[in-house]
């Protein structure tokens, strides 16, 4: 087993920080998943079964929003809220798109 020291600037350290935590894991589980993807050995773009999961689910809850927002607008803006702040507390929120 080898060890790498790398140097990353505060912003991208806080990133993966916030990715770690909201993927349940500590950093070092965290990073150490991202490079072992990152060096498959049959060069496949490591995030694309995720990448699809993702639309798909954001295709059903716009969908789902939509429906919602046309019934019941105080309803959508109340279940927004609690996204965001379910969103906020995995930090999967970038901090910055809160001011």
């Amino acid at each position: 087993m080898h060890r790498i020291s790398v140097r990353v600037d505060d912003t991208l350290f806080r990133q993966l920080q916030r990715r770690a935590y909201g993927a349940n894991l500590t950093l070092s589980e965290f990073v150490r998943q991202v490079l072992g993807e990152a060096a498959d050995p049959d060069g496949r773009y490591i995030y694309s079964s995720q990448d699809e999961v993702l639309a798909t689910s954001i295709q059903i809850l716009t969908l789902l929003a939509t429906s919602i927002g046309a019934r019941a607008p105080e309803l959508l803006e109340r279940g927004m809220l609690d996204a965001r702040a379910i969103l906020g507390e995995r930090g999967l929120l970038d901090p910055e798109q809160d001011r």
